[in-house]
């Protein structure tokens, strides 16, 4: 695996949950110590579950980093473009005080960021610290979506994380949406005249 570029006193920030049906979307912004082992790091989607949570360990322990949860509604109030960018621009905002480059992963940086970042395509998989930020929005998210299953059983949210699989789907048009649905998203909206979950 390629060792990524590692900028010093550079901010990275992702986010983690554009594409689900169901749940919060996550950002994070990570600044990593100058001297901070970078082997390992890479876009947390090409990474599994036991490797994540060992770089997250990591992260928490040596840099600077804060995680932000957008919640449903406002997804659907916002739309979930705006909603990513404003976890992330909120998660950069509780680092504190911070001078340096900063780098969002994708084409696009939040409005409040405007000429202060750089926007990185595929960022995750070129920057350190944009993939530590994508480390911790991911398992962040995924360990909210295992907690949140209790309270909505018969969803299967510990398996799917709210993403749009078949088993989600089949269990969206038995069950009709929940809570934590997002009712903006079109195979929710077209279940939102059944039953609601509660």
């Amino acid at each position: 695996m390629k060792l990524l570029e590692h900028i010093p006193d550079s901010a990275g920030l992702d986010e983690a949950g554009r594409g689900p049906l169901a749940g919060p979307v996550v950002g994070a912004a990570v600044i990593l110590p100058p001297d901070f082992d970078c082997r390992g790091l890479n876009d947390s989607k090409q990474l599994d579950g036991a490797q994540r949570e060992k770089l997250e360990r990591r992260i928490k322990e040596q840099a600077r980093w804060a995680i932000c949860f957008v919640e449903p509604d406002e997804i659907d109030r916002l739309n979930i473009l705006w909603a990513s960018m404003a976890a992330m621009n909120r998660a950069y905002g509780d680092l504190g005080e911070h001078w340096g480059a900063i780098h969002v992963d994708g084409n696009k940086v939040p409005r409040e960021l405007l000429g202060r970042a750089e926007a990185v395509i595929k960022g995750d998989g070129k920057l350190a610290s944009v993939a530590a930020a994508s480390i911790l929005a991911k398992t962040a998210r995924d360990r909210y979506m295992v907690d949140i299953a209790d309270r909505f059983p018969g969803y299967g949210f510990e398996r799917h994380f709210g993403y749009p699989t078949p088993d989600h789907l089949a269990t969206l048009r038995e069950l009709g949406p929940c809570l934590i649905h997002r009712r903006s998203f079109g195979p929710v909206a077209d279940c939102s005249q059944g039953v609601l979950a509660i």
